[in-house]
């Protein structure tokens, strides 16, 4: 028998409350034995010294999925999804039956009913604790903002990672659950270099920009991290993609805010906003018809900072020959 993770999850689960485990017999690892080297049985789940042959106390629960094929070659996954960060339950969630029969279909007797019916009270107990509803809830949206806003998987990692740290230093006491995600969302990207504005996440979630700005600085102290400004140029793409821009007059936006950065004209501008210009100029060179209250209501830069922000690239533009 293949020991899976739903087998060895509820294995633990029995040891931890009742020491209901069949008897395996342990060893101390030899002293005489001067090399340490582990191979993991994965029929058995033990591990095992290589050099002495010692049982050692650990059982690694299996992270990753085990699959077979079937009759039309077909991969089927027989352990479920691997443990994850960003489950409610790390993906180790358990559910007892109440049909009081073992595996070969026969009743329990009396007293193995009775040690059941208390692992199902404690499982209960357990699933019902309010950082794990928190958890399920924050989990649920963050799943949400994955769809809606394209987001990588690494960067789905790396909030509910930060998520878990913040719930940890208690910073979600008297706070919003989704104010506090979304915040955190804003924060995996910003430390990912994944190029999505606080207005974009504000937008998803139908939660205030304000709100999340504030809660943005407060993680930023409570959970010490300095994460780096986005570049202009990581949101040309959008912006030219969702006005019809040409491609030229894309390499000319990225062209445009590059040598503004060389040139330091950048510094302390939000970078939406400058991408917005650059847009607006290099769509104006190339004659198309791109207004600044089109690229208003996709970058959520108003069209009076765009006016702003492409009068100050207009000196670049100029040099290199653009017309606005």
């Amino acid at each position: 028998m293949k020991w899976t993770k739903q087998n060895l999850a509820y294995r633990a689960r029995i040891a931890e409350q009742l020491c209901f485990l069949s008897k395996v017999k342990k060893m101390n690892h030899k002293e005489d034995c001067t090399r340490l080297e582990l191979i993991t049985d994965s029929g058995t789940g033990e591990v095992n010294c290589k050099n002495c042959g010692s049982v050692l106390n650990e059982k690694p629960i299996e992270s990753a999925s085990s699959f077979k094929t079937n009759d039309d070659g077909v991969d089927i996954n027989q352990t479920g999804p691997p443990t994850s960060i960003k489950f409610a339950d790390m993906g180790l969630s358990t559910q007892i039956g109440i049909a009081n029969k073992d595996s070969t279909g026969k009743f329990l007797n009396g007293e193995n009913k009775r040690i059941f019916h208390r692992l199902r009270i404690w499982d209960k107990r357990s699933v019902s604790k309010s950082h794990n509803a928190s958890y399920a809830k924050a989990f649920t949206l963050l799943d949400s903002l994955k769809t809606k806003l394209s987001l990588p998987e690494s960067v789905i990692q790396k909030s509910a990672l930060l998520y878990r740290k913040s719930v940890a230093k208690r910073v979600l006491i008297g706070r919003s659950t989704a104010e506090i995600l979304c915040s955190v969302v804003y924060l995996a990207c910003r430390l990912s270099n994944t190029p999505r504005s606080i207005q974009d996440i504000s937008e998803a979630a139908n939660i205030k920009k304000k709100a999340l700005q504030r809660i943005y600085r407060m993680l930023l102290r409570e959970l010490d991290v300095k994460p780096e400004t986005f570049s202009p140029t990581d949101f040309v793409n959008k912006i030219s993609y969702h006005v019809d821009a040409s491609e030229q007059s894309r390499r000319l936006a990225i062209e445009i805010l590059d040598t503004s950065i060389k040139l330091g004209l950048c510094e302390g501008k939000n970078p939406v906003g400058l991408a917005s210009a650059s847009v607006y100029l290099a769509a104006a060179k190339h004659g198309e018809s791109v207004s600044q209250v089109d690229i208003s209501k996709v970058s959520g830069i108003s069209a009076v900072t765009i006016r702003e922000r492409a009068k100050l690239l207009k000196k670049v533009a100029d040099k290199m020959g653009a017309k606005s």
